[in-house]
C-alpha cells in the first residue's frame, strides 16, 4: 500500500511539474497557404493563451516587446506573430496573393485556431495594438465564443476621421511655429492617403510635434520600402470603416487601453466608441502619460491592468 501511495504521489508531482513547464519556442505554421512565423513564450505552458497582434501593418514586434511583455509571460502563454508581408514571415515567403483586409482577417483567425488546437484549448485571449485592433475586432465580432476577452490597445475605430483630426491639428501647429518645411509637406497630404509619400509626411510631423525623435531615414526605410507597397492599399481599405456604426455590440468581454494624448488613433474617438459599445463586460483604461505607444510609455501599468482583468479561477490548465 505504501509503495502504491508513493508511486501515485510521484506521478502526481510529475504531472504538476509538467503543467508548470516553461515554454520558449518558435514555429513556422501553414496559415493562409503560406508559411507564417510565431513565437511562444511563458513561464508555465499551462497558463491561458494570449495572442498579440501588433501594429503596422507591415511591422514586427518580435525581439522588441520584452519591455511590455515580461510580466505578461508570468500569467499567460504569450504568442507573437509576424503577419503576412513582414518580419520572419516575409523572409520565409512573399505572399502569392494581394494582401487585403479579408486575407489578413482570415490569417488571424487561422493563427488562433492553430493555437487552440495545438494547446488543446477551447478559448484564448487576443490583444491587438493599433492596426492589430482591426483584426482583433473582427475576431471579437465573428468568433466571440473563442475569446476569453479582447484587449484593444490604441484602437482603430474610425480612422478616416482620426486622420482628418490629426492633419488639422498638425497644420495648426506648423503654422503656429512657422515651420515652413512642415507647412509645405503637410499641404501635400490628402485624406484618404493617395500614396506612401503622404503617409510619410503625416507620420513624420505627427511624431515631430509629439516630441518623438525618429529620423527621416528610419521612417523612409519603412514607408518607402519596395516590400511595403501594399500597405497604402490595405490602409485605405481598412480606414473607411466606422465601428461606431458598423459594430455596436460584441459578445465577449472587451477592454480598451487608450492614451490620453493619442492623436494617431484619436483618443476622443476611442472614448466615444467605448461609451456606446455593448458587451458582456467592458472597461476603459485611460493612460494619462501616453499617446499611441502605451505598451512602451507605461509598460508596467499596462501589464498590471491586463493581468488584473483575468477572471478569478482562470489559472493554468494541465
Amino acid at each position: 500500500m505504501k509503495k502504491l501511495f508513493l508511486i501515485t504521489l510521484l506521478a502526481g508531482l510529475a504531472g504538476a511539474a509538467a503543467a508548470k513547464t516553461a515554454i520558449d519556442s518558435t514555429a513556422t505554421v501553414s496559415i493562409g497557404g503560406i508559411k507564417q512565423y510565431i513565437t511562444i513564450n511563458g513561464v508555465n505552458r499551462g497558463n491561458p493563451l494570449l495572442l498579440f497582434i501588433t501594429g503596422g501593418p507591415g511591422e514586427s514586434s518580435i525581439g522588441q516587446s520584452d519591455v511590455f511583455t515580461a510580466e505578461l509571460k508570468k500569467h499567460f502563454v504569450l504568442v507573437e506573430w509576424d503577419q503576412r508581408g513582414c518580419g520572419e514571415t516575409q523572409k520565409l515567403n512573399k505572399s502569392p496573393i494581394p494582401i487585403t483586409l479579408q486575407v489578413c482577417e482570415n490569417d488571424a483567425h487561422q493563427v488562433a485556431d492553430y493555437l487552440l488546437a495545438h494547446f488543446h484549448r477551447q478559448k484564448l485571449f487576443v490583444m491587438g495594438w493599433s492596426w492589430g485592433t482591426v483584426l482583433g475586432f473582427d475576431m471579437a465580432n465573428r468568433y466571440p465564443q473563442k475569446l476569453y476577452a479582447y484587449f484593444a490597445v490604441s484602437p482603430v475605430i474610425n480612422q478616416l476621421e482620426s486622420e482628418r483630426m490629426s492633419l488639422k491639428m498638425l497644420k495648426e501647429k506648423a503654422q503656429k511655429s512657422n515651420n515652413k518645411t512642415a507647412i509645405a509637406e503637410l499641404a501635400k497630404v490628402k485624406i484618404p492617403f493617395e500614396n506612401m509619400d503622404e503617409v510619410f509626411y503625416a507620420r513624420k510631423w505627427l511624431f515631430f510635434f509629439d516630441g518623438q525623435k525618429i529620423d527621416d531615414k528610419t521612417l523612409k526605410d519603412y514607408f518607402m520600402s519596395p516590400d511595403h507597397k501594399w500597405i497604402i492599399t490595405l490602409f485605405n481599405e481598412a480606414s473607411p470603416h466606422n465601428l461606431i456604426k458598423e459594430l455596436p455590440a460584441v459578445q465577449c468581454p472587451v477592454y480598451f487601453f487608450v492614451g490620453k494624448n493619442d492623436q494617431q488613433t484619436n483618443h476622443l474617438i476611442s472614448e466615444a466608441y467605448f461609451k456606446v459599445l455593448k458587451a458582456p463586460k467592458k472597461q476603459l483604461f485611460l493612460f494619462e502619460k501616453s499617446g499611441h505607444a502605451i505598451p512602451y510609455s507605461e509598460a508596467g501599468l499596462f501589464q498590471q491592468d491586463i493581468i488584473g482583468t483575468m477572471p478569478a479561477g482562470l489559472g493554468a490548465k494541465n
